[in-house]
């Protein structure tokens, strides 16, 4: 979602005729796109404006950005402790920013933070999107189920589906401009339509109306909240060939105990129940997760169950992550049963090594079969030309070929498996 937005904002500067440089001393302007879901991404966010604010001294005419989660949650402290920046802006600002802009060039210094999101198309505006294959497009925004230790629904605010036709006239854009892939974003992806009272605008619907689009293009979705999938859309995505088969269902913890105390609503065997039904309509699936070590009063033996989930429910990949207190969270005031760090970081470092063995147990599975992939970009290695490409259950595939190109969908063969990706050779 943080880079889908920063493509739209790239888009909007574009209008004003400002372009993206990859060297940060030829700015006129920065301005830097912030995430504080952990704190060591808000940390990196103040130590690049520190950067910044030095290099403005030099030059006082280059103006300084800040937006995003950090900028919706810390208005004042980001004046506070950079007090030269000339813009901060929040998650429900972006489509402000025209007006914002002229004002900073006018040598305004804007804060403009909103509790409530500025309205807008969003096809109105160009997006500048980064990647040659894939094109994001958020579908819904904000979330209402407050996990203790998350942060999201203060700086995203509630859960604001977009409007169905806004978003296949976004898709077909996309076609038209050689996209193969669409990913539909959401921090909960599959609430999508329940704000709109209208028991049709479901994503399940949302993925069928997609799929009639005329074009060689795929679909993914994420993320999935687990007790939030249901049999349609399950149904939808075994019905439209063009969705991929691949499911991301953070879990957070393998422990009924510590799920309840995170305020997921959901138990582990419930967790179980859903991976299972998702794995018998789906052979070849990729069902990833989240995992969080060393949440609030967490034990030994309740962390050994994450270990254990990982293994039982025979997961392809899991993010990782030691837990971060954030403010305004209700496990952040935890602070009685805040985990020691050198136990909570010596749990993740176990935790990582778990993920690694049920990655390379997972690509070991797709030795011998044929994957149809989409090229993502192409390498030379030792005057060899390497075409890196992506399955559509999310998996990364290496293989030699001289015919194929960039966006193209291509057979592939798998021949080796490593532990963050797999090897192969054409088989068209």
């Amino acid at each position: 979602m943080n880079k889908s937005d920063s493509e739209r904002i790239s888009g909007i500067l574009s209008h004003f005729g400002y372009e993206e440089t990859d060297k940060e001393k030829e700015a006129d302007l920065l301005i830097i796109n912030t995430c504080s879901i952990r704190q060591l991404s808000e940390d990196k966010a103040y130590s690049k404006l520190g950067v910044w604010g030095k290099r403005k001294r030099n030059n006082p005419n280059i103006k300084i950005g800040i937006c995003g989660c950090v900028a919706q949650q810390d208005k004042d402290k980001v004046r506070k402790r950079a007090p030269y920046v000339d813009l901060v802006f929040g998650t429900h600002n972006i489509y402000e920013l025209p007006n914002l802009i002229k004002r900073i060039e006018n040598n305004e210094k804007i804060c403009a933070i909103k509790n409530t999101p500025v309205i807008c198309d969003q096809n109105n505006f160009k997006i500048e999107r980064k990647d040659s294959v894939n094109a994001w497009i958020p579908i819904i925004e904000g979330c209402n189920n407050f996990c203790t230790y998350c942060v999201v629904p203060f700086t995203r605010g509630r859960e604001r589906s977009r409007d169905m036709n806004e978003i296949v006239k976004e898709a077909e854009n996309i076609i038209k401009e050689g996209f193969k892939e669409i990913t539909l974003l959401g921090q909960n992806v599959d609430s999508y339509g329940k704000d709109l009272n209208d028991k049709n605008i479901t994503l399940a619907n949302l993925l069928r109306k997609l799929n009639k689009l005329k074009g060689d293009f795929r679909i993914r979705f994420v993320t999935s909240y687990p007790s939030d999938i249901t049999d349609d859309l399950i149904n939808a995505a075994d019905e439209c060939e063009k969705v991929c088969k691949y499911f991301h269902i953070p879990m957070q913890s393998g422990n009924s105990r510590i799920l309840k105390e995170m305020n997921r609503r959901y138990t582990k065997e419930e967790y179980y129940a859903i991976v299972k039904k998702i794995r018998e309509r789906f052979p070849l699936v990729t069902i990833t997760s989240d995992f969080i070590a060393g949440f609030p009063g967490e034990t030994e033996e309740e962390f050994q169950d994450t270990l254990s989930a990982i293994d039982e429910l025979e997961l392809d990949y899991s993010n990782t992550a030691a837990y971060s207190p954030r403010e305004f969270t209700k496990a952040g005031k935890m602070t009685d049963k805040f985990i020691p760090e050198n136990i909570k970081y010596e749990r993740l470092e176990r935790l990582n090594e778990k993920n690694k063995e049920a990655c390379i147990k997972s690509n070991k599975k797709f030795i011998g079969k044929i994957l149809n992939v989409l090229v993502e970009n192409i390498t030379l290695k030792n005057g060899k030309r390497i075409l890196n490409a992506r399955a559509g259950n999310n998996k990364i595939v290496h293989f030699e070929d001289n015919s194929k190109n960039i966006g193209d969908f291509t057979n592939v063969k798998i021949t080796k498996a490593q532990t963050w990706c797999l090897y192969g050779e054409p088989a068209d």
